[in-house]
């Protein structure tokens, strides 16, 4: 019987490959780690007559093709024999992976299992594969990296710009949403690299801090005068926040609850656009990253306040899967992600930042 546990391991082992010297070696490599799911594993053979990596593409070919008819001609092997190794494979396994039926096959439980690792180790392995080939030479491929919305707005356009420029070969993937939602694709690995308002977001992971970014009271410019303290606006209107869900309004509470200053949000918005619309409107006050709103005061739209000292900082941290090392072209990104934060503070462009 195979190891489950084993199979969602070959991410991890695979990228190990990227200290062979050659690719040559690669087929070794697979054998050893096969024989690790497999003990009973002997001359090419799992458990008796077993699986290989073979195996697991003509498995993922009948699947993704539909039929063992569609799979054998793009596999261009005769059906029977395709047939034949299917058929090993679950002898060998105990376990029903397809069904056949009028309109093609279909995978049981145990086979989307299967295939959803297969497609892993398939896809790890011609990846890495590739990096092998490229060792020596201009990184290449694609990157993708996570970013909240507050730094995608800054970040995301100079970085573009300087991996074009630098590496023209890398194709660079920009995903934006909330910092939960960055960390949850970079845990699936949907994303190689993600900038979190944190230094620690879990075990297993590689933290290089950025930059930190002062937190101001945002109030209406005509009620300035009046709130000379953060304190006085917040007990004299009421405060605009995102939502709990929001990383930013759960750093708030504990940053506040230090200074025993109470967190009642009056309103609500996960939208730092409306919060601003909301306070010039005159509906309240809020507390969001200066550089959020530096453009608006320097047009008179709001007016800020700073926390007496300490003042309020939040920082943020270029993150990554320290289990899982960097292909190379994700690695050349992620070295020049703290470049262009120079460059952005260097110009004032991150208002109210400073590097870590």
């Amino acid at each position: 019987m195979y190891s489950r546990a084993g199979l969602r391991d070959w991410s991890v082992l695979l990228r190990q490959l990227n200290c062979l010297s050659s690719i040559t070696q690669i087929p070794n490599f697979v054998d050893r780690y096969i024989a690790c799911l497999y003990p009973s594993r002997r001359s090419g053979t799992v458990a008796g007559n077993g699986m290989d990596i073979k195996q697991l593409r003509y498995f993922v070919a009948i699947v993704e093709g539909g039929s063992f008819s569609a799979a054998a001609k793009q596999l261009r092997i005769a059906q029977p024999a395709l047939s034949l190794q299917i058929r090993k494979i679950e002898d060998d396994l105990g376990i029903k992976l397809l069904l056949r039926g009028p309109q093609g096959v279909t995978t049981t439980e145990a086979g989307e299992t299967l295939l959803h690792s297969a497609r892993k180790i398939l896809s790890d392995l011609s990846q890495t594969e590739d990096e092998l080939r490229s060792m020596g030479q201009e990184p290449s491929g694609i990157v993708s990296i996570g970013l909240p919305g507050t730094i995608s707005s800054i970040l995301a356009v100079p970085l573009i710009a300087r991996i074009r420029r630098k590496y023209p070969k890398i194709k660079l993937i920009i995903a934006e949403a909330m910092s939960g939602f960055v960390l949850e694709w970079l845990e699936h690995r949907r994303i190689d690299l993600a900038v979190l308002y944190s230094d620690n977001p879990a075990p297993g992971y590689s933290s290089k801090a950025l930059l930190r970014e002062e937190l101001v009271m945002l109030i209406p410019p005509e009620a300035a005068p009046d709130c000379p303290t953060v304190e006085e606006a917040i007990e004299d209107m009421p405060l605009i926040l995102p939502s709990s869900a929001h990383g930013l309004r759960m750093m708030l509470e504990q940053m506040l609850a230090k200074r025993t200053i109470r967190v009642e949000p009056t309103i609500e918005v996960d939208s730092y656009a409306n919060i601003k619309r909301l306070v010039s409107s005159g509906y309240g006050c809020s507390i969001l990253p200066f550089h959020a709103i530096a453009q608006d005061v320097a047009r008179g739209q709001l007016a800020s306040l700073k926390f007496a000292a300490p003042r309020l900082w939040r920082s943020a941290h270029l993150v990554h899967q320290s289990a899982i090392p960097l292909k190379i072209a994700a690695q050349a990104v992620h070295d020049e992600i703290p470049l262009v934060i120079d460059d952005l503070l260097a110009d004032n462009s991150w208002a109210g930042a400073e590097r870590l």
